[in-house]
């Protein structure tokens, strides 16, 4: 029984691409997730195999990136819009294009003091967490005469779009990463603190306030410190709660780094600079993942290392 070929569509999917606008201090971001499909005149491709009307999945792929660049990302939907109306025009045996974008939303991070020369709204500029944000962690543990209480949250998507170094590192002939002078340091803040509450004699905490208070001491730090690793990044976020909240002894984090790496848009004549406002490649695997305790000077480590285990 002969066969005919039905509906088809081919593109690249889930582009991620993340636009950093700067205007003077204060940046702004577009952080997109970007899918093409394209249809048309694509008999041959299927039947004998010829890439005759066939655009590369990597040119819509390089195209997402360029048109980030070239046209801004003034909404999801207009550019959506840039990129169909170009696949469409530019190509004869394309009929039909389809994008899907989808927008992850992020709010700046309030700084501790607005007036302060050293946290103050500068900060704030270029910091950012992601929208939608954490779930609410505890685990209580009771024998009968002591309570262990271990609170935390998970899935707290943060950004600095500047302030990040990474230079100065051990180099051996594997080693292909470049310095960097001015990066994007973001991380999804895995966190869990215990408080030293213990018995029933002792003041109970504010259970509600404490997880707001340290939920903002991270956010914080996190704005507020100039990072030339991530690993002083956490060391500061764990040093600021035990610091400010008398009810915690000990605080660990697994910090996995969101990498966003500079997409090379020099095949296009196109400058990709951080000075002006650069595009990224947010990468999702492999990632670093830096993992550390932090604990009140005389008190002992209790939060398990694995914390998929808490």
């Amino acid at each position: 029984m002969p066969t005919i070929l039905g509906q088809n569509q081919y593109g690249k999917a889930e582009n991620r691409v993340v636009k950093i606008t700067r205007d003077g201090a204060t940046h702004h971001i577009k952080d997109l997730n970007v899918s093409v499909a394209l249809s048309g005149d694509m008999d041959e491709v299927h039947y004998s195999g010829s890439n005759a009307h066939v655009l590369p999945t990597d040119t819509t792929k390089n195209t997402v990136y360029a048109f980030a660049k070239e046209h801004g990302i003034e909404s999801a939907e207009q550019f959506g819009i840039h990129l169909a109306r170009h696949f469409v025009t530019s190509q004869e045996p394309i009929h039909r294009a389809r994008i899907r974008i989808e927008e992850y939303a992020w709010e700046r991070i309030e700084a501790s003091d607005a007036n302060s020369p050293v946290t103050g709204a500068e900060e704030a500029k270029h910091s950012f967490v992601r929208k939608g944000q954490e779930t609410r962690l505890t685990q209580i543990t009771y024998d009968g005469e002591r309570w262990e209480v271990v609170s935390g949250l998970k899935d707290l998507v943060v950004m600095n779009s500047t302030n990040s170094e990474f230079w100065g590192y051990v180099k051996d002939k594997y080693t292909t990463l470049k310095e960097a002078y001015d990066r994007i340091l973001a991380t999804e803040v895995s966190g869990r603190w215990r408080f030293n509450w213990t018995d029933d004699e002792q003041c109970v905490p504010p259970w509600d306030e404490s997880y707001e208070q340290v939920k903002k001491h991270i956010l914080q730090a996190f704005a507020e410190t100039y990072s030339l690793s991530l690993q002083q990044t956490l060391y500061q976020m764990g040093s600021r709660i035990i610091n400010h909240r008398s009810e915690i002894d000990e605080v660990r984090f697994s910090l996995p780094n969101k990498h966003h790496f500079l997409v090379d848009l020099e095949p296009f004549g196109l400058k990709n600079d951080t000075a002006d406002g650069a595009v990224y490649y947010a990468a999702d695997r492999p990632y670093g993942l830096i993992e550390a305790t932090i604990l009140r000077d005389g008190c002992e480590a209790r939060i398990p290392v694995d914390l998929t285990t808490l």
